[in-house]
């Protein structure tokens, strides 16, 4: 009764019970096992289906599942209120303006805990405040129906049911699994104009899992690139990260070219595509970035962006830094190009000084006398530096001969990298010296 009645106040709408018969694919017949499920979601689970509420895996960890790849993320939704799940976890921490979430700490792992929620109409009835055709605020709770219904894609809108091992499924996500398919859920120009990240995320799953895509989700692809421009910078960045890290950045780079996304997000880059040279450092950074991931290894933030970012700052060192000595110079590019770049995309402080540090070290790879390779090779930045200095050379830039002497320093011990001091010390010195030429002698001979 009193929970009733505070609901009452808070405007806040009852659970209610689904009204649409969903398909129920038994654990006999789908391929997801608890085995492959974080041990951490699974106490999750448990402890929420133990206490009388429904527990479900949800969204991209169950698509990976089914489809034999290893979710990142673990996300559970429950007919359990945030305020009800932090009862039930002393780790718990509550977060969120416009989508109220449950962090379930476990040391580093999070998992995420979500309440089902009503579709768009209802929370812009409701909750929902709309900006721009926006919804800035989604804070409406509902049933499992209608949380399946106001996720983003069909292939994201499956559920697995912790109570019997199954997966339920409201709209045919199974389906267009099957057929690794991509269909927006709704109406496509609304759900776009609803959250124009949909458009980022659409470009990521295409690219990401190889996935073709429905003429009704592809025609609004191609025509609305321009919302982004209502997006924070902030989420921007965010939703950058996760093309940087989630794989098969390659094909994920091209899908973003086809439908005219990247140069949301990076106009000054996309400005410089038409330079082979340009699209032959980026295709290159990409693939090596893709192999990283394949072999389970890090990759940096920062040397991408580096990447990106170096040919609009070479075009700036042309046009608007003559007459600057050469570290100035670049300098000035950098601030230029970076200062433009934040304007899309928030890149945070350190990351910025990382890119600065990147791009610095090309210019101080030129002077390899006395000390100063020394210190450049244990600058924490080097290595990113290092490869954006072998990209350099591999997309035509004429530094082959300097991108192999960096090699044979690195990778040299102590009397390799004396030797290659004193060859490039005695170039250095050939080069300076110029012997006059000797005038001819222009007197008579009598």
């Amino acid at each position: 009764m009193l929970k009733g009645f505070l609901r009452c106040l808070t405007n806040e709408q009852p659970i209610t019970s689904n009204k649409i018969q969903p398909t129920i694919i038994p654990r006999t017949e789908h391929s997801i096992s608890r085995d492959d499920i974080d041990p951490n979601a699974l106490k999750v689970l448990y402890r929420l289906h133990a206490s009388g509420y429904a527990a479900y895996l949800v969204g991209g960890c169950v698509r990976d599942l089914l489809l034999k790849r290893q979710p990142k993320d673990f996300d559970i939704a429950t007919n359990a209120r945030p305020e009800d799940v932090r009862k039930l976890f002393k780790n718990c921490r509550l977060i969120g303006k416009r989508f109220r979430l449950a962090h379930i700490l476990f040391g580093r792992d999070i998992i995420e805990v979500a309440t089902f929620r009503t579709h768009h109409e209802k929370a812009h009835e409701h909750h929902g405040k709309m900006h721009q055709g926006m919804i800035v605020r989604d804070n409406v709770y509902g049933n499992i129906e209608d949380d399946a219904y106001r996720r983003d894609f069909t292939i994201n809108a499956l559920y697995y049911n912790i109570a019997d091992f199954s997966v339920v499924d409201y709209i045919g996500g199974m389906q267009d699994i099957q057929a690794k398919l991509l269909r927006i859920i709704g109406e496509p120009l609304q759900r776009f104009h609803e959250d124009p990240v949909r458009l980022l995320r659409a470009a990521r799953f295409i690219g990401k899992l190889h996935l073709n895509v429905t003429s009704e989700t592809e025609k609004p692809l191609t025509q609305l690139s321009y919302l982004l421009q209502n997006v924070s910078s902030a989420r921007l960045f965010q939703e950058v990260l996760k093309l940087f890290h989630e794989g098969e950045i390659t094909a994920t780079f091209a899908v973003l070219q086809k439908y005219h996304l990247f140069e949301q997000l990076f106009p000054q880059t996309a400005a410089c595509l038409a330079q082979p040279e340009t699209a032959t450092l980026l295709e290159a950074a990409l693939h090596s970035t893709d192999q990283r991931i394949q072999e389970g290894k890090t990759i940096s933030p920062a040397f991408l962006f580096a990447v990106f970012l170096w040919r609009p700052i070479q075009h700036i060192l042309l046009i608007q830094t003559e007459n600057l000595p050469p570290y100035i110079a670049l300098e000035k590019a950098m601030q230029i190009v970076l200062k433009s770049q934040v304007k899309q995309l928030a890149i945070p402080r350190t990351l910025l000084t990382s890119i600065r540090e990147i791009c610095l070290l090309q210019y101080h790879f030129n002077r390899r006398q006395g000390s100063r390779p020394y210190r450049s090779v244990e600058h924490p930045r080097f290595r990113a530096a290092y490869d954006l200095l072998l990209l350099r050379a591999k997309a035509g830039e004429p530094i082959a001969e300097l991108a192999e002497w960096w090699t044979q320093f690195y990778a040299g011990d102590s009397v390799q990298r004396e030797k290659l001091l004193r060859d490039v010390s005695k170039l250095s010195r050939t080069k300076k010296y110029r012997p006059k030429k000797l005038k001819k002698n222009n007197t008579n001979k009598s």
